[in-house]
């Protein structure tokens, strides 16, 4: 469960926050104080602080730049009023994720949160480890080599290529595109290549393009003034803005719209941006890497990309290797999150049996890095010993079967032993034809869901039923 710190001195709005974040599933303790929250963070281990910029003992700035030196696995989140959003910019380029402007609204906040702690799981995704063997439990290795904190480099020759061309490419300021299966690590990729170029103590702001529909690409790019629109209650700085002197990550690029293409192009060519609302443009220094796992040369002689924003893209390409195309780096990977999972859950699973080291081998991984890491929290929880056994793993690669439906539908159609339940049957036709689907565009939500003839919505709904991740 995720930890999260909430600064405020208005106790009101410490209790309220904690109450709201608590029903969905966060631990939370609250600081009325700087001089409280440094206490807190000295104790225990916080995935994410939500810090009011204004505080009686000292501000944000300041809380941002212990946060930072001291305890640089915690996000922080600042909580500002209309009138000090020029400062949570600020503190946006000096390390803070994103800001929210009061009024605080429970949707906004939790979207934030929500996006903060992936992002932060993307880049702990990975971590480097010395060569030992993966039966063992292995220390943290220390590594100046700016990359992100938690990354895993690997050993295999795949691994060693895609270290070569980060190397290769970060001290420029080409664009990037990053190719990969869902699940290898494309946001890690991405930070990395940040971290190891001249913007790295410039901000690094992630945008995933998959959930932006029409009508909102352009206020996440751009930004907009108060009143632009009905329902601009509040100015919003957009990402291009946020990113400015830095780097810009647009995730799943392949499912921006005709209208959003065309736009982000005007801006990437002129390399000014300019709000919603507002007269004023602004000068743009910001390196652009995009993400996505669609076939773009494809997808432009389909009409459904521009082949000129393609090119503007593509200065430089990067291929990222599945998770199988890896070797041994499996196994490395496995005990790392191995690590990870004992120091959440408090643990001491330290091995995986010959067995379960054989099935991870054996198994595809069609969900790759993302999918590893998963399983494995899961198999440490269950375990009841200091080895994960095979009893441990999910039946898709315990015996080598897909994904099982859901996990409420499974039970209950095993107790009632009726296999020609005509209800039970169109379930798992409709999980078998959602899965094939899926698998067929490369687990491009958008595109499965045109191709199922349903609205994301109705997608993402229907997968959460089925369990499928």
């Amino acid at each position: 469960m995720k930890k999260i710190l909430i600064i405020d001195d208005e106790v009101t709005i410490g209790q309220l926050l904690s109450k709201f974040l608590s029903r969905n599933g966060f631990t939370v303790e609250t600081a009325n104080s700087g001089a409280t929250a440094m206490e807190l963070l000295k104790q225990q281990f916080f995935n994410l602080v939500l810090c009011d910029f204004r505080l009686k003992d000292t501000d944000g700035r300041e809380i941002l730049k212990v946060i930072k030196t001291q305890y640089p696995a915690t996000g922080v989140i600042i909580i500002t009023a209309y009138s000090d959003i020029r400062l949570a910019v600020e503190l946006i380029k000096m390390g803070a994720y994103d800001y929210i402007s009061k009024p605080l609204y429970p949707n906004e906040i939790l979207n934030t949160i929500n996006k903060a702690l992936a992002t932060q799981e993307a880049l702990s995704a990975t971590e480097v480890l010395p060569q030992h063997p993966v039966q063992r439990t292995v220390k943290k290795q220390v590594q100046d080599s700016g990359m992100p904190e938690d990354y895993i480099v690997g050993n295999s020759p795949a691994s060693k290529e895609l270290m070569r061309q980060i190397e290769l490419v970060a001290p420029t300021n080409y664009s990037v595109i990053l190719y990969g299966e869902s699940g290898t690590g494309k946001e890690a990729v991405a930070k990395s290549i940040h971290l190891k170029s001249k913007r790295k103590n410039q901000p690094f702001v992630a945008l995933d393009c998959g959930s932006l529909t029409k009508e909102l690409a352009a206020s996440e790019f751009f930004g907009h003034e108060k009143g632009a629109f009905t329902g601009a209650l509040s100015t919003k700085i957009g990402h291009f803005e946020l990113a400015n002197g830095g780097t810009l990550f647009l995730d799943e690029v392949g499912n921006l719209s005709y209208e959003s293409q065309v736009a982000l192009l005007r801006t990437v060519q002129e390399r000014k941006v300019r709000r919603i609302g507002s007269t004023k443009e602004l000068d743009l220094d910001v390196r652009i890497i995009v993400a996505t796992n669609e076939n773009l040369p494809q997808a432009i002689a389909e009409g459904h990309f521009r082949e000129d924003l393609y090119y503007r893209f593509n200065e430089f390409m990067i291929q990222l290797p599945a998770l199988r195309e890896r070797g041994d780096d499996l196994l490395l990977f496995a005990q790392n999150f191995l690590m990870m999972t004992n120091k959440e859950l408090g643990r001491e699973v330290s091995r995986f049996s010959d067995e379960v080291l054989a099935q991870f081998s054996a198994y595809p991984w069609p969900g790759n890095i993302r999918e590893l890491k998963n399983v494995v929290r899961r198999a440490a929880l269950l375990c009841q010993g200091d080895e994960v056994q095979a009893k441990d793993l999910p039946l898709e690669i315990s015996a080598g079967q897909h994904p099982p439906r859901s996990i409420e539908h499974n039970t209950a159609f095993k107790s009632m032993g009726h296999p020609s339940d005509l209800k039970n049957i169109a379930h798992e036709a409709e999980y078998e034809t959602i899965m094939n689907v899926l698998k067929e565009v490369r687990f491009n939500k958008t595109k499965a869901a045109e191709m199922l003839k349903i609205d994301r919505k109705t997608l993402y709904n229907k997968m959460k039923a089925f369990s499928i991740k």
